[in-house]
């Protein structure tokens, strides 16, 4: 039987609210695990930056589980420039140390962007990623990581965007993995059940539905948030936002309950990942912690206790 889990991405406080106050947050509406969102200074911090933050959050019972990228700052591999693939691949390293260091069990990224006049390369592009992902499986196990992540997209410029390329790129890694059980670590994806693929006419290719169930047989962890029909704009779970969103947490509930077999995770967490209000407005900022607890609130009774 699948064990589901409810945590929160810490994307929402980076330059508004300090680690203490979301652990301590965390704490009081009963949440525990983190996925340590990046930010600008993470690739450069010290070890032991990362080994006092561990500290802070295991005294208030916060397991950092998981480490993801917030931006697109490591899509080195997909612009096929040798000085941009160099530093992708050094910040990859340096942020499975990090990983490491937190004591969490996966770290991951998107893939990244290809510049829309540039497309023509796309093909070529997503094979590089996966010939310098298949290193970077090596580097996880050396590091004692579990698991190393990708995060399917909603747009053609930021692959995977397609169900089809989902299992394309799922079962090539994953196969790697396979072949190399003594030297790599597994592959998997932190999917989102807010993306789908809405083209230039705006016509809706790929569902967020169909889409988040393409990623079970690779599936490591999933981010939770609200969205529109287009996967416009991205929002919460509070009162005011749940009529206008097309995310129904119990229907994700269901889905992956009814498909449980095709998971090789089997201790499920969907991480909140809020964009939160408008950064650096004194009269925004304020509303993050509302939000944080009411869109808790929601998915712990929609998703863990349906």
């Amino acid at each position: 039987m699948i064990e589901l889990e409810l945590g929160v991405k810490s994307d929402p406080i980076i330059y508004r609210y300090s680690f203490d106050w979301l652990f301590d947050l965390m704490r009081e509406e009963g949440v525990k695990y983190l996925q340590l969102g990046t930010f600008f200074e993470l690739y450069f911090l010290p070890d032991r930056y990362f080994l006092e933050l561990r500290e802070k959050a295991e005294k208030r019972g916060i397991i950092i589980r998981s480490l993801f990228s917030a931006y697109r700052e490591l899509g080195g591999f997909l612009s096929l420039d040798p000085a941009q693939e160099k530093v992708a691949f050094r910040n990859y390293l340096r942020l499975m140390e990090i990983a490491h260091l937190l004591g969490a069990s996966s770290c991951g990224a998107c893939m990244g962007a290809i510049p829309r006049d540039r497309l023509g390369i796309r093909k070529e592009a997503i094979e590089n990623y996966l010939r310098r992902a298949k290193e970077l499986l090596h580097w996880g196990y050396d590091l004692g990581l579990r698991c190393f992540t990708l995060e399917p997209m909603s747009c053609y410029a930021e692959p995977p965007c397609s169900k089809e390329e989902v299992r394309y790129i799922g079962e090539t890694l994953a196969r790697y993995h396979r072949e190399n059980p003594q030297s790599t670590c597994a592959f998997g994806f932190c999917a989102d059940v807010s993306h789908g693929w809405a083209d230039e006419e705006e016509k809706v290719l790929e569902d967020n539905l169909s889409y988040f169930a393409a990623t079970f047989p690779y599936l490591w962890e999933f981010h939770f948030k609200n969205t529109d029909h287009l996967f416009h704009e991205t929002f919460g779970f509070e009162p005011e936002n749940l009529s206008r969103g097309i995310v129904d947490a119990r229907r994700i509930r269901t889905l992956i309950l009814e498909n449980q077999a095709l998971i090789p995770q089997k201790h499920l967490v969907g991480y909140l990942e809020l964009p939160g209000p408008k950064l650096g407005r004194d009269y925004s900022d304020k509303l993050l912690g509302r939000m944080l607890r009411e869109s808790l609130r929601h998915l712990k009774r929609e998703f863990l206790e349906s």
